[in-house]
């Protein structure tokens, strides 16, 4: 993947090294505390923070829940509206982030307007160990999130190295690794593409309704779309620029497949619960992946309406 020829997004805030703490005690909100999601233990929570996707203390039940009441959610976000912002990254890192979102306005502002509908662009803040956002305090051990609360996408970049090093989802240092990388943040960029449509907040309201497991099925056809979305951004970024091949996409699939819930869940505890998937197995992600970067079509993206996911 050859990224230096994409425009630079002006999104991109940089809070690493910054205090963030905003007076806030130390610890955040917790997942999974009183009144939050109990999924299925401490075990599951810890492979939904390795996995990528939406912060699912939003989509599971709502926001008021997340912490028992809305009170401490409110602190939370009062802080983030009073952060500065963040300064623009120069490192290589930060300029192949800004290169990846960048790209991603790009193309989906253009599909969007053939839409007849207008791309709102996101936020990318990026940031080390943890900080406050409008869906709680993000933390480096939940992995990449998007919070439709403030329309922002937050990333520790040092994910990308637990992507080659913990899931070995890329070779380290290979120049197909950079598009894993890259479908990292075109997955979270696919989860705003949701909120903008009005998908995202649907899907919160059927789940208030439904029971631990059913909630669990709808998140997984959210995951799984995001990941076709992120096909979607490949295949017209590559018709424009041409510089994805064979290596770039095997990297993308071997990620997906690295971070599905059925993979983690062996590693981790040496069985598999379909029951508590919330992201979706390694061939469902490496499928609707691929659904995407084949067809570029917003359509055939619609997890909502197929028994086959």
């Amino acid at each position: 993947m050859r990224w230096e020829d994409f425009r630079q997004s002006d999104n991109v805030e940089d809070y690493r090294g910054q205090d963030t703490s905003g007076g806030s005690p130390g610890g955040g909100i917790i997942p999974g505390g009183p009144g939050g999601l109990g999924i299925g233990g401490v075990l599951v929570l810890g492979l939904l923070g390795w996995a990528l996707g939406i912060d699912p203390r939003i989509l599971i039940s709502g926001a008021e829940v997340l912490t028992g009441g809305q009170s401490q959610y409110q602190q939370e976000a009062s802080r983030t509206r009073q952060l500065p912002r963040g300064q623009t990254p120069t490192d290589e890192q930060g300029r192949f982030v800004r290169a990846v979102l960048g790209d991603t306005e790009d193309q989906w502002k253009i599909l969007f307007e053939k839409a007849g509908k207008r791309y709102e662009e996101p936020k990318l803040r990026i940031f080390s160990g943890q900080m406050p956002s409008a869906c709680g305090r993000a933390q480096s051990a939940m992995g990449p999130f998007y919070c439709p609360n403030d329309k922002s996408i937050y990333l520790d970049t040092s994910f990308f190295r637990d992507l080659e090093v913990r899931f070995r989802g890329c070779e380290t240092g290979s120049r197909a690794c950079r598009f894993a990388q890259a479908y990292v943040i075109a997955h979270e960029v696919g989860h705003h593409v949701q909120f903008i449509l009005g998908i995202l907040p649907q899907v919160q309201n059927m789940q208030r309704g439904m029971d631990k497991t059913q909630a669990n099925r709808m998140q997984v056809r959210v995951e799984l779309q995001a990941d076709c979305f992120a096909g979607v951004w490949a295949y017209h970024s590559n018709q424009k620029w041409r510089t994805i091949d064979d290596n770039d996409i095997a990297a993308a699939l071997r990620t997906a497949a690295a971070i599905g819930d059925d993979r983690l869940q062996k590693q981790s505890q040496g069985t598999v619960v379909p029951e508590s998937f919330t992201h979706g197995s390694s061939a469902q992600r490496q499928r609707w992946f691929s659904t995407g970067f084949k067809s570029g079509s917003i359509a055939a993206c619609n997890t909502f309406k197929t028994d086959d996911v």
